[in-house]
């Protein structure tokens, strides 16, 4: 008998929004074996010459990248989906947007290759002065020096949750990354199934 395929959490929103919080809490608290395959991971085996690779942020920065980028997302969703098919569970923390010097479609073309497969697309939700802050508390600034808050924090604000189609959406400011977890496992066991990517991919 065929392995039932692995379940997949996609966290999507800004940095320092919290999405390796919750995703630690998931991998603590769900049973079975979850797999962090997220950007952060991959970003961080990502050749020095070619970062922030798969983290380069809206703006269209780096345009000779962006290519580049493109690839690294569908080959991390290819890695999720062969890890699904496997029986293996995966929670994966993303933020997706389309600032790029030109659109690049990227959500709905990751969004095709999880078809089939039960993932769930969570909109991981942080007002941006509750970010500013865990910036300046984890870095130990976060404005620029005219005090204004920097383009690429607001653009990532802007766009990540475009077009904010999801399963289930969190707030971590009023909800620790153990609740937000918990909040998932329930979406998961209580139904119905997931239909944000699919709805995604159509586009």
């Amino acid at each position: 008998m065929a392995e039932p395929p692995g379940r997949i959490v996609l966290l999507n929103g800004v940095p320092r929004a919290g999405k390796s919080s919750i995703a630690a809490a998931i991998q603590a608290s769900f049973p079975g074996v979850w797999m962090n395959l997220g950007l952060d991971n991959f970003k961080a085996m990502t050749p020095q010459r070619y970062q922030p690779g798969i983290g380069l942020r809206p703006g269209g920065e780096a345009p000779d990248l962006e290519p580049l980028v493109v690839t690294l997302y569908l080959a991390m969703y290819e890695s999720i989906a062969a890890h699904s098919r496997r029986g293996v569970n995966v929670v994966a923390d993303v933020d997706h947007h389309d600032g790029f010097s030109v659109p690049r479609g990227i959500l709905p073309a990751c969004a095709r290759v999880l078809t089939g497969l039960p993932a769930y697309f969570i909109g991981v939700h942080c007002p941006i002065e509750v970010v500013m802050a865990r910036r300046q508390a984890t870095w130990g600034r976060s404005y620029a020096e005219d005090g204004s808050i920097p383009r690429p924090v607001l653009l990532f604000q802007e766009l990540v949750h475009i077009p904010g189609v999801y399963d289930l959406e969190v707030d971590t400011s009023v909800m620790s990354p153990e609740a937000s977890a918990e909040a998932i496992r329930v979406r998961i066991d209580a139904g119905p199934a997931p239909t944000a990517l699919q709805r995604l991919a159509a586009t």
